[in-house]
């Protein structure tokens, strides 16, 4: 299911990561997006943010996303949400993971939106 505000890219994105389902995850990023998975990482296109999403996924874990911020320009839109995952590491121990977001999502020719850029870790993705 597609976004049809910038509001519901989080819901779906928790939707899609809690069902591991990596192509509802993908259809929410333009073809040429970027992610940043981790600090000091970029993944660039499809085949790299599908990678990076899919080592999220093989932590078996739950994620919540809690929108803090969403600002519409036109065809753009900034968004912010605080997310936490708890899952499993590679040594099987418990993990929790958790950053405040900074993203850009722009609206596609059919009126749904998608994402341009998703930094996961916010002003930590820069280290």
């Amino acid at each position: 299911m597609p976004a049809t505000t910038p509001e519901q890219i989080h819901r779906l994105f928790e939707a899609a990561f809690n069902a591991a389902d990596v192509d509802e995850l993908m259809a929410l990023y333009e073809p040429d997006a970027v992610l940043i998975p981790q600090p000091g990482s970029v993944a660039h296109g499809t085949d790299e943010v599908r990678e990076a999403l899919q080592r999220y996924l093989a932590l078996q874990g739950r994620i919540t996303l809690d929108t803090k911020l969403v600002v519409e320009v036109g065809d753009l839109a900034y968004l912010s949400n605080t997310w936490s995952l708890n899952g499993a590491g590679p040594d099987g121990q418990p993990l929790t993971l958790g950053a405040t977001t900074a993203e850009v999502a722009r609206r596609q020719a059919d009126g749904t939106w998608r994402y341009v850029i998703d930094n996961a870790w916010g002003d930590q993705g820069a280290a």
